[in-house]
């Protein structure tokens, strides 16, 4: 078991490609925990140990391994760098203290970069930043530290530098001289030490005054400095020569935060927040923040970083707010796709349990002393989606279960049944995305699906007030139904959350209370199932004003046949329309194709609202498009850049569809009701 003051928590951040499995291994090689350096080139690799990682040769989920240096336990999170697989980066963050960001010296700061780098300061965790491929031929590296500079911040400063030979590291911290290709030496430790002091006034004060700082004063502030964030060191390394690891390794020992020194997790319960402190002897918190299958048994795995207290074997383990108690059975070490059984997870360790199908990614587990959950960062809203076929037949429920424990895996991918077609539907950022976990299907439980096109998520709401009414009355042999419903509606604020505001305005008892649920529930059925062409509705304000009941004949059933009615009624004459999901995109290209692809995105109704300039002559390009506009934009993008540029979309906002648009739509949802 762990001392906490000896346990460093790192999660590995960046763009794909610029070598954050690499760094991993050559760590456990250093360290002595492997015996030979792993490669993902040579698939051998102990964070890459899925069939569809080795394949693709990138990491498609996230990874734990561990080592230990002078001492010191470090638990690795290795994550996916490419957009598409960005689901398994965000949730494993608030699992460590430190994020290092990894740049190619090669490719700079890429779109991944930026997008991992601000995900790191939202959940405030102190950030190191690593230039990995230091040997790559024809690199500006004084450049490359000022787009560094630029984007993340002046309190980017050089921790160590490499020598002239490229196969050396010169440490900046200790060091005031030295030769180094990339910049003096002395600057860059003034500049560090300047950074650093920032965060204590007495030091500042005397630094201020030409007073020599001693080094050892140094050391004990740059924690500190690094969870103020006045200093976010940059180091070098070459990950496949092992240049710059060990110096990396120090760095984390010595000056990045442990458990205790950390700053405290946030539990939110409702509007109250309570602070978890790193406390062995404390009731037990800790966070679900990885599910894993095993690819050979599909035994599942779930990952818990434990804030306070001790798990044991025994535990009565309790999950969220439920009672219910889980025994947790073996305690696990994770090292890769190999997990050992350890005694206890003690305070600011990283865990693994076996076999608890309840436990999800987000869920907190604690001894029943504590309540409230852990904020998670926000995933990107999977916008891509194909409808899936069975390939054979019979294998509908098989499929169906496959999937539930691949979205477990991944919170960017879902699956949904779409309650008009009755098509099984599968969500995800982009055709990357999707493919890969149709091949897990494939490899993990031999099932096969065919698919069709991509799915544009269409929704429906209303531009107009109006009023509506139903009476709905049937009389059959025994007792009758009687139910009837006036209400008013009008458009909502546009994209608002919850979707249907719904008020309850009846007066002098014309409708009794008990019969609201079912009034509600006829409102929701049409809701899901769309008025002018099958897609959910939504932004729509409902007043329930006025009825009539009867003492016997009224029931349930009928309040909601009412509801439905009425709502329909209303709707013919609130003028109804479409909304389509309008998505953010960032497309990375070539400064030579920037005309191309920005005549392109105004061509499918895009509006570029900026571009970044990126090392490297790349452009980021930024638009808002329709998302049915660009639901195929992969092979458009690999045609007009010859395979060079790269995209990522996230959900923004729905508009109003154009009214010729909205024709097409709702003629082919006619022509389809017809044929069905």
């Amino acid at each position: 078991m762990a001392n906490i003051d000896q346990i460093r928590n790192i999660v590995l951040l960046g763009h794909g490609g610029a070598g954050k499995t690499s760094l991993a291994e050559a760590i456990l090689h250093k360290t002595g925990t492997t015996n030979r350096l792993g490669s993902v080139d040579d698939k051998t690799s102990i964070c890459d140990y899925y069939d569809e990682e080795k394949e693709h040769q990138h990491s498609i989920l996230s990874a734990l391994v561990h080592t230990k240096h002078a001492g010191t336990l470090i638990n690795i999170i290795d994550t996916p760098g490419y957009p598409d697989f960005v689901g398994p980066a965000i949730t494993v963050v608030p699992a460590a203290e430190t994020a290092i960001i990894v740049i190619s010296a090669a490719a700079g700061i890429e779109t991944n970069t930026r997008k991992m780098f601000e995900l790191a300061a939202k959940v405030d965790i102190p950030k190191v930043i690593v230039v990995n491929k230091m040997d790559s031929d024809n690199v500006d590296f004084s450049e490359l530290i000022k787009n560094i500079q630029a984007t993340f911040g002046s309190q980017c400063r050089c921790a160590n530098l490499p020598g002239s030979d490229k196969s050396s590291i010169i440490d900046c911290i200790e060091n005031e001289s030295g030769d180094s290709p990339v910049m003096d030496v002395a600057q860059a430790h003034t500049e560090l030490i300047e950074s650093v002091i920032e965060a204590d006034d007495e030091l500042m004060e005397s630094y201020l005054a030409s007073e020599e700082i001693p080094k050892e004063k140094v050391s004990a502030v740059f924690v500190e400095a690094l969870k103020a964030g006045t200093i976010i060191p940059i180091v070098f390394t070459d990950a496949r020569k092992e240049t710059g690891v060990q110096e990396l390794l120090d760095i984390i020992v010595k000056f990045t935060p442990s458990p205790s020194q950390a700053k405290a997790v946030q539990l939110k319960d409702g509007e109250n927040t309570t602070q978890i402190k790193a406390d062995e002897a404390g009731p037990l918190a800790g966070l679900v923040f990885r599910v894993s299958f095993d690819p050979r048994s599909n035994m599942k795995y779930s990952s818990i970083r434990i804030f306070r207290g001790t798990l044991k074997s025994d535990t009565n383990l309790l999950r969220n707010d439920e009672k219910k108690g889980i025994r947790p059975g073996h305690i696990l070490k994770s090292q890769g796709g190999e997990n050992n059984e350890i005694e206890s997870g003690t305070t600011g360790d990283i865990i693994t349990l076996a076999k608890i199908e309840e436990l999800k990614v987000g869920d907190i587990i604690h001894d029943g002393k504590v309540t409230g959950k852990f904020p998670m960062p926000a995933a990107p809203e999977p916008m891509y989606s194909l409808a899936l076929e069975p390939a054979s037949r019979g294998d509908e429920q098989k499929i169906s279960s496959a999937l539930d424990r691949l979205c477990e895996e991944d919170p960017c991918f879902k699956v949904s049944r779409d309650m008009q077609t009755r098509e099984l539907v599968a969500s995800g950022l982009g055709d990357l995305h999707l493919r890969v976990v149709l091949e897990k299907m494939q490899n993990r439980f031999k099932l096969s699906v065919n698919t069709k096109e991509p799915k544009i998520p269409y929704r429906e709401t209303i531009t107009a007030k109006a009023e509506g009414h139903y009476r709905h009355k049937k009389q059959t042999g025994g007792a009758g139904q009687f139910g009837e419903v006036y209400l008013r509606v009008e458009p909502a604020e546009r994209n608002s959350d919850p979707s249907l505001d719904y008020n309850w305005d009846i007066f002098g008892g014309s409708i009794p209370g008990q019969y609201e649920p079912a009034i509600l529930k006829g409102i929701n059925d049409v809701m899901q199932a769309g008025f002018i062409a099958g897609f959910p509705m939504q932004d729509v304000k409902v007043s329930i004003y006025d009825g009539k009941y009867h003492p016997v004949d009224s029931k349930e059933v009928a309040f909601r046949a009412a509801g439905k009615g009425a709502f329909l009624d209303a709707l013919q004459k609130a003028k109804p329309v479409l909304l389509e999901p309008i998505v953010d995109m960032e497309v990375t290209v070539p400064s030579e194709n920037v005309g191309d692809i920005t005549g392109d995105l105004a061509s499918r109704r895009g509006r570029i609202s900026g571009q970044d300039i990126l090392p490297g002559n790349l452009i980021v390009i930024k638009a808002q498009v329709p998302l049915s506009e660009v639901a195929q934009y992969n092979s458009q993008l690999k045609s007009v850049t010859g395979g060079r540029g790269s995209y990522s979309m996230t959900l923004s906002h729905y508009e109003l569809v154009p009214p010729n648009v909205q024709q097409q739509i709702v003629a082919q949802y006619a022509r389809k009701r017809e044929e069905d």
